[in-house]
Formats: structure tokens, sequence, C-alpha cells
């Protein structure tokens, strides 16, 4: 793999309840590389496929057939606690919804990948997320509850909790579909920030078309395969 591409799929197909009636192939031999600092975003109609391949990429799901790269490790045939290291040091996360953890602060939601990791917290720790949280512009709202935050400061949070590893990919599932317009607008350039000033690989589900232009290239996902 070229030294240049952090992700890198051939051939990946999903098939759900296979060898029963229920049987459903959703994804259909998809190759996609994606290069380190790309900022992409993933297109197409409701039930085309997309979050299924964003969980795939994301090591969430196992691919029925074809092969994954992160890096240089090729994940299809490691097993799952090799997965789950891989996926906590490499890949970072931000869904459409923050699935943050509201009885705890915005501070403690930024450690915890990182107290997950290390097995105990410390000052570092707590160091490095309140600049994580200062990056996102709420730092002064390190101890409120994040059940207590807006959707939008939310949705920040998150992203912050999701550079806590210094991931070379993030994965953005709809991270803007609930956000008003304003608040979506601040979150995608975030987002960008983190690209252009770390370098790191963006993929970036959505269905806002004026964001999908705003990305470096889109990547359009129909009926389980990726339109050219």
């Amino acid at each position: 793999m070229d030294k240049d591409v952090v992700v890198e799929l051939r051939g990946i197909r999903k098939v759900f309840n296979p060898g029963t009636s229920m049987e459903a192939e959703v994804l259909h031999g998809i190759d996609l590389s994606l290069n380190k600092g790309e900022f992409c975003a993933v297109i197409g109609p409701s039930g085309s496929g997309k979050s299924t391949l964003l969980n795939i990429v994301g090591l969430l799901d196992r691919p029925s057939a074809g092969t994954l790269q992160i890096g240089s490790q090729e994940t299809t045939t490691l097993d799952d606690a090799a997965l789950t290291r891989l996926r906590g040091h490499t890949i970072g996360f931000v869904f459409q919804y923050h699935h943050l953890m509201t009885a705890f602060t915005a501070l403690e939601n930024v450690m915890i990948p990182m107290m997950a990791a290390a097995g105990f917290c410390n000052i570092q720790i707590a160091q490095r997320a309140l600049l994580l949280l200062d990056s996102v512009g709420l730092a002064p709202w390190k101890d409120n509850l994040a059940g207590n935050l807006s959707g939008g400061q939310q949705q920040r949070v998150s992203i912050a909790r999701a550079l806590a590893m210094n991931p070379a990919v993030l994965l953005a599932d709809e991270p803007t579909g609930n956000l008003d317009t304003k608040s979506a607008d601040l979150v995608f350039e975030l987002l960008r920030k983190v690209n252009r000033e770390q370098g790191t690989t963006v993929l970036f589900v959505t269905h806002n078309p004026a964001l999908a232009a705003r990305c470096d290239k889109t990547i359009e996902v129909v009926d389980g395969m990726i339109r050219v």
C-alpha cells in the first residue's frame, strides 16, 4: 500500500443474515482508498449502505468478503481484541447523536478514551482533555454536565473526545444532522480545522449537499456500490 494511503478497501462485501431467508447483501465489492489528510464526503440516499461502509472502515463490523487495510495493518484476519486495540488508537468517531455520558462533565467525557487506554487517570490525561476542549471552544464549560449543554456544544465535546487518542482517521456519520444551520457550520469547520492542522483523514457522511461541496472529494454510494 502506498505510504500516503491510510485506509484501503478492496472487494468489500457485506451480507447480513447469510444462508437464511432474510439474507441481504448491502455492499457489493467496494474498492476505496483514502490518503493521509483527505477530507472526503460520503453521500447517497438512505439505505444505500453509507453507514455500513463507515462501520466497516471503523472496525465496528466485519466485512463478509474482501480486505481492509488501516495503515500498515491488514485487519480482516485480526481477532476481536486486536481490532479493539487498533480501533482505539487509530480511529475517532463522531456520530449524529453525540453518545456522551450525560451524567459526566464535558472534561470527564473527553478523558474517557484516554483513561480506558491507560487503565488509570493522571494529571497529563486531564491536561490533554482540557486542551482538546479549548480547541473546540469549550474550556469554560469543562465542569458542566454534558446533559446540560446545548446540542451544538455536546457535538463539539464529542469531537474533542474523538480526538483524544490523536487518531489517523476520523469518521463522522451525519454529525450535523440534528443541528441548526449555525451549529452545523461550526461543527463542520471544527472538523476542517482538525483535518488541516493535524493532517487527520476525515470521512464525513452527510445528506447536506452544501457541506459535501466544501469537502476535498465526494464518494457517492448508491445501492451498495460506489458510483464513479
